[in-house]
């Protein structure tokens, strides 16, 4: 009999699923790839169903649901924040019953359900995937219970996190007080403003520094007469406007030097500090080998810093960070308690544990419409070669191949493609196809064996996880920020072969073994989940050709048909915009 464990995360936001079986991840997804509501926090209902069936499992066959954080806990500090009102959907979220009552009655699981505290979620969704023995821990988030840091060990099947930080002091709040401040929503646009730092001097570090209060060990606090956020009306108080000397920026203005600069000066404290912690976490563990999870831990310049700056000599991110990856730790600490061993899951190789669909279920999906396609079906070299030329002569490419990843990035299952060596396409993608800030950087997709030629990067790096400098002796605009850097993703055969052989096709044309990679959405909706939102998306933006396994549309075969096609789909769901930290 095989020991089938489920892992949720769900009622904060980013809700996730995963399935453990004997000790070996077997499948995970994130909530809004099928609801369509991005950051969805509900009852993770729809994943769950598609890690049954990905398993081949039903209910009765579940051992364990694993739930990724502690209610009771939490509800003593959203108590003490004052969060409390009557309205019925407050005293709802208050519930510490809420997430068992809706397993049992929105899923219908009638088995034991173990709970764990929310970093210790995090702290397990690392280390247990890592592919280390031991290692030091470090989390970092807004809040989860009570912590917001903490500092750990882990060694075969055990995690201790011997320290804590607690609310309201929180690095991740006060990334998201001054997000906020620069006129991006919380939650939501705190990598908008690590993409806008490098245009920016950090002139304005001594003020950032007044925000937070350095003590000894693993400790500091926030100046709370700058935040604001526990009056539950918004992030920061006056007083940042007054040390600062400007009004907060409202959404829809202008993006000025002064914002561009702030910005810069919040990334640089912030990796000051994440790097004086690690060191002393350092003095505390001597370990060699560091694990990062928590939102703060998908800061990807930040990660760069502290594996250069810092004394550890290798470091894992969990791929999903925020706390849709706390479903994987709550499952991997339920078995480990189940069964006194360490989970099977070993170094994480890949992220691809999503969905897939058939060449079969795609055929038919493509003849019930009227679009125009080419079937290469049997043919995956002329397909390649195909691809390839048209990424050589300028186009846009949607890539939709085998299992979705889990995780906020695309990694060339649910992608959009193109040259990084054309100077439009940047402005191209952000402006007529991502929707999006004409500042935000674009993503390297570069073949494993390549990276060193062309980026200053001497290991794997295939979750886009660190930045680091670019070193080609091609010139590549589009991928290649403002400072010289890039957010690199290695690609091997071993994980996605098909990604490997398009990326070799792409070289032998154009003597480049590097692609722009970015997710497959638009502002404000989920990245792709299945043929027919990846349909949705082509057609309702400027992607100049869509690829859905072997077949591939273009859109100047299908003018006529995209648009009569466009006006019965439904609209898209338009970006929400959160300006305070949802602390419940």
């Amino acid at each position: 009999m095989s020991t089938n464990i489920i892992g949720i995360s769900s009622l904060f936001h980013d809700s996730g699923c995963c399935l453990i079986q004997d000790g070996i991840l077997k499948a995970a997804a994130e909530e809004e790839r099928f609801s369509r509501v991005k950051a969805d926090p509900t009852m993770p209902k729809k994943s769950l169903i598609y890690c049954l069936e990905a398993a081949g499992l039903t209910l009765p066959d579940i051992d364990c649901i694993a739930y990724y954080e502690k209610p009771e806990k939490k509800l003593a500090r959203q108590l003490w924040s004052g969060v409390l009102s009557e309205a019925d959907d407050v005293l709802d979220r208050l519930d510490p019953t809420r997430a068992e009552k809706q397993i049992r009655e929105l899923i219908g699981y009638q088995g034991p359900i173990r709970f764990y505290e929310h970093h210790q979620s995090h702290a397990a969704s690392s280390f247990f995937y890592s592919g280390f023995k031991e290692a030091a821990i470090l989390t970092v988030d807004g809040v989860g219970e009570w912590a917001t840091t903490t500092y750990g060990i882990g060694k075969n099947n055990q995690i201790d996190l011997f320290e804590e930080v607690h609310f309201p002091d929180s690095i991740g709040l006060l990334y998201s007080t001054i997000t906020s401040y620069l006129g991006f929503g919380v939650n939501d646009g705190e990598y908008k403003v690590m993409g806008l730092a490098p245009y920016g001097n950090a002139r304005y570090t001594k003020e950032v520094r007044k925000l937070i209060i350095m003590q000894a060990g693993g400790q500091y606090r926030l100046d709370m007469n700058y935040f604001d956020f526990l009056k539950g009306e918004r992030m920061y108080s006056d007083a940042i406007c007054a040390l600062f000397g400007k009004p907060a920026r409202q959404t829809d203005l202008e993006i000025d030097q002064f914002h561009i600069d702030v910005a810069k000066s919040l990334q640089v404290v912030l990796e000051e500090i994440l790097i004086e912690k690690a060191h002393y976490l350092y003095e505390k563990t001597g370990m060699e080998n560091l694990c990062m999870a928590g939102g703060v831990a998908l800061n990807c310049v930040a990660n760069g810093k502290v594996l250069k700056q810092g004394p550890f000599k290798k470091l894992f991110v969990q791929p999903a960070s925020n706390d849709a990856g706390g479903c994987l730790g709550a499952a991997a600490m339920a078995y480990a308690e189940m069964t006194g061993n360490q989970p099977r899951i070993g170094k994480t190789e890949h992220v691809y544990l999503g969905p897939s669909y058939t060449n079969t279920e795609i055929s038919k999906l493509l003849e019930s419409t009227s679009i125009v396609y080419q079937d290469y079906r049997n043919n995956t070299e002329e397909l390649l070669g195909e691809i390839a030329r048209r990424l050589a002569d300028g186009k846009v490419i949607g890539w939709f191949h085998g299992r979705m990843e889990f995780g906020p990035r695309s990694l060339g299952a649910r992608s959009i493609l193109a040259n990084p060596m054309d100077p439009t396409m940047r402005d191209v993608i952000n402006s007529m196809v991502k929707k999006r800030e004409g500042f935000r950087p674009f993503a390297p997709a570069v073949l494993e064996t390549k990276a060193h030629e062309h980026f200053d990067l001497d290991h794997r790096s295939p979750f886009m996880l660190e930045t680091c400098q670019v070193i080609s002796k091609l010139d590549l605009p589009a991928i290649t920020h403002v400072d010289g850097s890039a957010r690199v993703q290695t690609v091997c055969a071993k994980t996605n072969p098909r990604f490997v052989a398009l990326l070799e096709a792409f070289e032998k044309l154009t003597g480049c073994p590097i692609l722009l990679n970015t997710s497959f959405n638009v502002k404000g909706e989920p990245i792709v989940c299945t043929p027919e939102d990846a349909l949705k998306c082509f057609i309702t933006t400027n992607i100049d050709c869509l690829i859905l396994e072997d077949f591939i549309i273009d859109r100047d075969m299908n003018i006529l048909d995209v648009l009569e096609w466009m006006i019965n789909m439904d609209e898209a769901v338009p970006e929400s915009t959160h300006n305070l930290y949802t602390f419940i």
